[in-house]
């Protein structure tokens, strides 16, 4: 049973997978810090001022003047603002993911190469295709 575990787990398609799921933990920080530090900030000032994280809708009625009083009142509340962060994160990881394969699809294409001449036929088919031909002058 361990020998099966060893097998399975050396198997390529499992490496690439855990190398994958590393490189993916590694990469969402990242992403994070570009979503959060780069991008929103410029479309928050061009909505005039709007930092998306800190939207939410008090399910309470009390009317809080922030997310983080909110939260520390404990109540009911919709972090929209969250949402529309996520979204924007998703989109930016989809693109660049979409960008990488692409690369990567370029790259693995082989190049083209000019068709080549169809191979002569044989002895056996030239015959063939003379009998075919009396044939169809007979006929």
């Amino acid at each position: 049973m361990l020998k099966e575990f060893r097998d399975f787990i050396m198997r390529g398609n499992v490496l690439d997978l855990a190398v994958a799921v590393i490189i993916g933990a590694a990469f969402n920080s990242v992403v994070n810090s570009l979503v959060n530090d780069v991008i929103m900030p410029p479309i928050g000032w061009i909505l005039g001022g709007v930092d998306f994280s800190n939207l939410f809708i008090d399910l309470s009625g009390k009317g809080y003047a922030s997310l983080v009083a909110a939260e520390e009142a404990g109540a009911p509340i919709i972090k929209y603002g969250l949402f529309v962060n996520n979204v924007i994160n998703f989109l930016i990881i989809a693109f660049v993911i979409f960008m990488i394969i692409k690369q990567v699809n370029r790259m693995q294409k082989p190049k083209e190469e000019a068709p080549a001449a169809p191979p002569e036929p044989t002895a056996e088919e030239k015959l063939l295709a003379e009998i075919r031909d009396l044939l169809k002058e007979k006929s």
